[in-house]
């Protein structure tokens, strides 16, 4: 039996493009010879079979876990909405999510092999997208939501609480899934984004032509308008608007909203 290294099979991937399966199979029947192995690759037809790794994956599912105080979300990325919603995709990245959150991202890597025969069973170009994964400490609540779209899931999102019950981490995790925040709150925005916004809201005044002695005030009002939309505790609650979330967590006993997560297809 030919003996050949990992970093072997790695250096011929990357010249050729061929999946792992591929380029191990190559360096058996060639007896570990790179060359001989590209050229393998060539005459089955390998490496153009690779090349779909060049083509955008824009397509694809996520899947949600959680257990107990761990909760996980992994995204498999696909060309096309066919393959997205095949059984075997479908299970795939569900087993992705499972394997994330009982055995964290080791876990997660040694599935990559099944991912490149699945690519290879459905000729597409098929890879693992963003994966999160909470672990949350005694006391907290993680809790989830996923909307599931033809058969898929297409946006899927994680919360942890500080106290709390599990009805009320969905209820947020189904707020942050449809009004997609960026951060959890104002604090957490980067000083140069906000000054960049406020650069703009006030060319935008001044283009207006809004009073001097007016501008302070209203930039600081647009800049408000702007954290709303994008701070999760400043949103207004989706099912009960005259509420923010923040206000919505201290009506329930001043639960700590500690993290968030969000995975959508094709973002």
């Amino acid at each position: 039996m030919a003996s050949f290294s990992a970093k072997e099979v790695a250096e011929l991937r990357k010249r050729t493009g061929a999946g792992i399966l591929d380029c191990r199979e190559a360096l058996q029947e060639c007896d570990g010879d790179l060359e001989k192995a590209e050229q393998w690759l060539r005459e089955k037809g390998k490496i153009s079979a690779g090349k779909r790794a060049d083509r955008e994956r824009a397509e694809g599912a996520v899947a949600v876990v959680v257990e107990g105080r761990v909760g996980a979300i992994a995204a498999l990325e696909c060309e096309t909405d066919f393959v997205a919603k095949s059984a075997e995709f479908v299970q795939l990245v569900d087993e992705l999510a499972a394997e994330l959150a009982s055995g964290g991202e080791t876990a997660l890597e040694a599935q990559r092999e099944r991912v490149e025969k699945l690519a290879l069973t459905l000729k597409e170009n098929i890879a693992i997208g963003q994966t999160k994964r909470f672990e949350a400490p005694q006391g907290s609540v993680v809790g989830s939501y996923l909307h599931i779209q033809n058969g898929r899931g297409v946006n899927a999102v994680l919360v942890e609480l500080g106290g709390g019950a599990p009805e009320l981490a969905h209820d947020i995790a189904v707020h942050v899934a449809f009004t997609r925040p960026e951060y959890l709150r104002r604090e957490d925005v980067p000083a140069e984004v906000v000054e960049t916004e406020r650069q703009t809201v006030e060319a935008i005044a001044r283009n207006e032509g809004k009073p001097e002695a007016a501008l302070s005030k209203i930039i600081e009002g647009r800049l408000n308008g702007w954290f709303k939309e994008r701070c999760l505790l400043e949103q207004p609650y989706v099912r009960d608007e005259k509420q923010t979330i923040a206000e919505m967590l201290r009506a329930n006993g001043n639960v700590e909203l500690r993290r968030f997560a969000q995975v959508v297809v094709g973002s």
